[in-house]
């Protein structure tokens, strides 16, 4: 968790939420989805990633795509304006923790990248 707080810290002050961000970053990585499947897979209630999808489509950084078979569903996609956000987010906290482990030992930063990797098998359970 101290970690976690630390790399937010390396966030670019802004508009931007974690929550905002997060469904940004998984709309870069997964693809389009659907407001209810960021919802689920975010665990937050469908009104509250109404409002962090308001946001985003306001600031222009998703847009909305009319599902050609039934008109009444839509999905998000991400705009190159939010890509550029979330990349440039992602590289600085990336270059901190880069520069954070280049005092590591070769061990350390072996056993780091073993306990992320179980740490993203937990998240993911």
């Amino acid at each position: 968790m101290r970690l976690a707080r630390r790399l937010r810290a390396e966030q670019e002050p802004g508009e931007l939420t974690l929550g905002r961000l997060a469904v940004l970053g998984r709309l870069e990585r997964d693809g389009p989805a659907t407001a209810s499947a960021l919802a689920a897979a975010e665990r937050v209630t469908p009104q509250s990633m109404a409002r962090i999808v308001q946001h985003l489509l306001d600031n222009g950084l998703a847009e909305r795509v009319p599902n050609p078979q039934d008109r009444r569903t839509a999905t998000l996609r991400i705009t190159e304006a939010g890509r550029k956000r979330v990349l440039t987010d992602r590289g600085q906290r990336e270059a901190w923790l880069a520069q954070a482990m280049s005092d590591l030992s070769d061990v350390e930063r072996d056993l780091v990248v073993l306990a992320a990797r179980v740490l993203d098998r937990l998240a993911d359970s």
